[in-house]
Parts: C-alpha cells; structure tokens; sequence
C-alpha cells in the first residue's frame, strides 16, 4: 500500500496537541518511527491517526503546524502557570458555539430583534452591590430569590431558565457534542463566555462539579453585563489576576450570597457543626459558594476552605462514580440549549430551514432529532 509523504514535525505535534500521547503510542506500534522519519504511514494509517488526534486531516499535508489562536481571552486562575497550547476538544467546543450563535443571531435579526441593553451596560469601575442589583432586575429576580428554592439545584434550574427568558443561550456540556471520548477538561477550563448584542452566549462545563457550576453561571452572567467575552478556570472559584476577571467574581459572589446578609447570619451558621452545609440550606446556593463566601469577607482561615474543598470533592467524585449518565433527551436540552433548539425547531418545521442544517447546528438528526423536538416541552416552572 502506498505510503504518504508527512512532516515529522507535524505528526509529533498532532499526538502532543492531542493530549493523549501513551494511548497514541498504544494504538499506532509505528507512530514513533514516523515521528523520526523512519518510515511512513499509509493513507488508511493518516486517516485513523487524525480521528484518534482530533486533528483536521488537511492538517497534515501542511509544511508546518499551524499555530491555533483562541480569538477571546483565556485567563488562568494561577497567573505564572505555563499556558499550554488550547485542546482540540476546547477549540472544537467553542467553533461549535460560535456557529450556532452567528446562526441565532441572524434568526433574530430575521425577526426583527433588538440588541439586548443590557450587554455590556456596566463598567470594572462600578461597585458589585450596583451591578448584582442591575442583573437581579433584568431577570426578575428579588434580592433573596435563591432562599425562596427549596434546595440549591432547584435555585440552579431556576436561574438558568431566568437567564434564558431574557434571550441568553445557555449550554452545559462535559463532552465535545454527543462524543462520549471525548472529554472536556476543567482544569483547563469551567466555561466560557460569547459576548454579542443580539444573541449572547454562555457554555458551562458540564464536567465540572454540580457545586461549582452555579458560581460559573453567575460570574458568566457578570461577563456579559461587563461586555467581556472570556474562557476562565477559575480554580477554587479564584479569578485571574485581570480587572474584568476579578470584577465578575464580585459580582457573582454578590449576585449570589449579599455580603451583609452573609455577615449578619455567619454567628448563626458558625455554631453548626457543618456551617457551610447550613448557610447553602439558608441561602440555598452550594456548600461550596458558602464557604468560598465565608473565605473571602475572612470569617474562615484558607486551611478551613482548602480541607472542605478536598472532602467535597471527594463527595462529588464519588457520586459522579455512581451517576448513570441520566437521559439521553434531557441530556439534550442542555447541551443544545433550551432557547437555541427552540428556534432551530421552530424554523425547521415552518420550512425556513433545511432539516439537514437543523442536523448539523444540534449534533441530533433523523430519529433523534425529530424525538428531541417531540419531547422538547416549554418551561413548566422547574
């Protein structure tokens, strides 16, 4: 079988972008030879290798690698940490969620849309109590909406259907599409935000901990007030050392948790045994922005925070173990998103759009498309 001319170079660069070198290695006996120039793949062989690298197969009948840029700032938490060339997974994720915002951005200006006022509305020099006061009132929502839920999930689902019927897309995915292989990494990032006046965006890390995805939400929700498209880690729920960062994490924090209610209940919750589990039943927020909440007015020491962190994590891994991956339909709604399939659905059955397109922009077709558009209800409370 005929071999293919390939630089080493840009082999060895598939496997480390990769991020999967010693499977990489396992899978193809002969990928180190062809790295040395040794010897050469076949087409069937360059083929298998670009699937198993998530790299584009033109890829690799380039001269060099090509150098792969994020258009929107990528903050770390740790600001010395070596910032690694973005996964494939990332950058498929976020080229996936900026086709389907163009597209929903044109749909809105089809129907005669206006920009949302809201975007980019406030500035970092603005105090968190304003900003969470001005982003309460958009979504309707009192000062103590979260207390009003019985548990914090159901302030979690509340909130995300808040922040959808003001026009914003939500998506949460711990997978590239529907590839089960093909994971996201939260240590690489816990979500990201696209900025646009017409269809704003927000993607979450499904991978991520229950727990640390309602302060994502909220600190999500604080970008685009601020008008900041932005990938974060935020580990530990910290910001980057950035303006913007650091003032989105006020916001959330406020948002979620008001400093002076917080202060004013802290003698209450801190005769508890389990202060933190007491102040989410309160607040009805998670154990861990409590306790986040409580490092940062310094009613706990960072010993306290990081030993809870460590057993609540541990909690999480062992109920993640446990999990049996949950409905495949509802699974749907929130990695299309409720107010993006909506449209996609509606536009689809009026014949505005092709139902291969309609394929292409939810990842579902055939049977699976025409199930999730049957079972896609409208929100019924929570």
């Amino acid at each position: 079988m005929a071999k293919v001319d390939v630089n080493p170079n840009i082999l060895k660069w598939a496997v480390i972008r990769s991020g999967k070198s010693l499977i990489i290695e396992q899978s193809f006996p002969k990928i180190v030879e062809w790295i040395h120039g040794e010897s050469k793949p076949t087409f069937k062989q360059l083929e298998k290798l670009a699937k198993a690298t998530s790299t584009p197969f033109g890829y690799f009948f380039l001269d060099e690698p090509p150098e792969e840029h994020l258009l929107i700032p990528h903050y770390r938490t740790v600001s010395d940490e070596k910032i690694s060339q973005p996964s494939p997974e990332l950058i498929d994720t976020l080229h996936t969620m900026e086709q389907r915002q163009e597209w929903m951005r044109d749909y809105l200006l089809d129907l005669g849309q206006l920009e949302k006022d809201f975007v980019g509305s406030v500035n970092v020099s603005e105090n968190a109590i304003q900003v969470a006061k001005k982003m309460r009132e958009k979504l309707s929502l009192d000062k103590g909406w979260a207390s009003e839920c019985s548990t914090w999930e159901e302030a979690l689902r509340l909130l995300r259907k808040k922040i959808e019927d003001i026009g914003i897309l939500v998506i949460v995915n711990g997978i590239v599409g529907n590839n089960t292989h093909r994971k996201l990494d939260v240590n690489e990032f816990r979500g990201f935000v696209l900025v646009d006046k017409y269809a704003p965006l927000i993607f979450i890390n499904g991978a991520d901990g229950k727990a640390a995805q309602m302060f994502t939400l909220a600190h999500e929700l604080a970008h685009l007030w601020f008008g900041a498209s932005a990938i974060f880690d935020l580990d530990n729920l910290l910001p980057a050392d950035d303006a913007i960062e650091q003032a989105c994490n006020r916001t959330a924090a406020e948002f979620l948790v008001p400093e002076k209610d917080f202060i004013e209940a802290w003698n209450d919750l801190a005769i508890y045994d389990h202060p933190f589990q007491e102040g989410a039943r309160k607040f009805k927020v998670s154990e861990l922005v409590i306790a986040r909440r409580a490092l940062d007015t310094q009613l706990i020491s960072t010993n306290t925070f990081f030993d809870f962190l460590q057993s609540l994590r541990e909690r999480e891994k062992d109920k993640s173990n446990k999990s049996n991956g949950g409905n495949f339909y509802a699974n749907q709604t929130l990695r299309i998103g409720r107010h993006f399939a909506e449209a996609v659905i509606s536009d689809a059955k009026e014949g505005k759009l092709l139902y291969r397109d309609a394929y292409r922009l939810t990842g579902l077709s055939g049977k699976n498309f025409n199930e999730f558009a049957n079972r896609l209800e409208p929100w019924d409370g929570l």
